[in-house]
């Protein structure tokens, strides 16, 4: 998915805050969670979520989402990661 449709899906389901993130390599975020809903579309590098003790890995043109309130940690890989964000408040 190119990045424009990406952004139009999320406009049309309410993800009001739009953005480009980043972490370096090897950066580790310990468990929190946020207020928001999250969708996400990993643009280049890769990044490991654990939630509930599961890893799950999202490389490069693949998405995830977590629900406001989850607990995570987030893991960048060799090369970090660089991704197009919405955030939903709830």
């Amino acid at each position: 998915m190119d990045t424009a449709a990406f952004e139009a899906r999320l406009k049309s389901e309410g993800y009001t805050e739009i953005r480009t993130n980043s972490l370096e390599p090897k950066r580790h975020n310990p468990e929190h969670s946020h207020t928001w809903d999250v969708l996400a579309l990993v643009l280049d590098g890769d990044i490991t979520l654990t939630i509930d003790g599961k890893p799950t890995n999202y490389a490069s043109g693949q998405q995830f989402t977590m629900q406001a309130g989850c607990l995570h940690t987030e893991d960048a890989g060799l090369q970090g990661v660089r991704y197009l964000v919405g955030r939903r408040p709830k």
